[in-house]
């Protein structure tokens, strides 16, 4: 090889180097906070954890262990609401204010429902929803007439009701939804 054509391909070496390495910057510089390797080169995780980054779950998925068919599933623990049609298509989800009472998980069916009453914390309560008791506390889905999207009961932490707050346009979904003899799936 020549003298010129060494030059040429050390030319060449040396501006795809170059490349590869501005490339390689610009790719670090996009990457989301914590995964780059400059904070933590070379440290091992912790005993417990993973390499693999966390992936949380989408807290308007419909839960895995809700039934099947047409029903609404109610989740104790994410305080929220699913509404789901025969084809396991889910209409609406909703946040909800939980009742002082809970209804142990299982399988629930409308029971009763009363277009406007009084609640048993003495808020008038529209499109009530009822689907269980518990030690005598009835326990259903309820908007406050007049209140806030989702007001908790108005009679403290420590009253026995069981009235579960949604806002009136979630109360109105629900009203047309759970009628008479719907199932009502409530799940951790």
């Amino acid at each position: 090889m020549s003298a010129s054509s060494s030059g040429i391909v050390a030319g060449l070496t040396a501006a795809a180097l170059a490349t590869v390495g501005y490339l390689a910057h610009q790719a670090a510089g996009s990457l989301p906070p914590g995964l780059g390797r400059a904070a933590h080169a070379g440290a091992a995780p912790a005993a417990g954890t993973s390499k693999a980054p966390q992936v949380k779950k989408d807290p308007t998925a419909l839960p895995g262990d809700s039934g099947k068919g047409a029903r609404v599933v109610y989740s104790l623990r994410g305080d929220r609401v699913w509404l789901v049609a025969a084809d396991e298509a889910v209409s609406r989800t909703f946040k909800v204010v939980p009742s002082a009472v809970d209804p142990a998980p299982g399988s629930y069916s409308v029971t009763s429902r009363s277009n406007s009453v009084t609640g048993s914390d003495g808020v008038p309560v529209e499109h009530v929803v009822r689907f269980a008791t518990v030690d005598g506390v009835v326990v259903g889905f309820s908007s406050a007439v007049g209140g806030p999207t989702a007001s908790a009961p108005a009679s403290g932490p420590k009253a026995r009701t069981g009235g579960i707050r949604e806002s009136r346009a979630d109360g109105d979904a629900m009203w047309t939804f759970a009628t008479i003899g719907r199932t009502v799936v409530v799940v951790r």
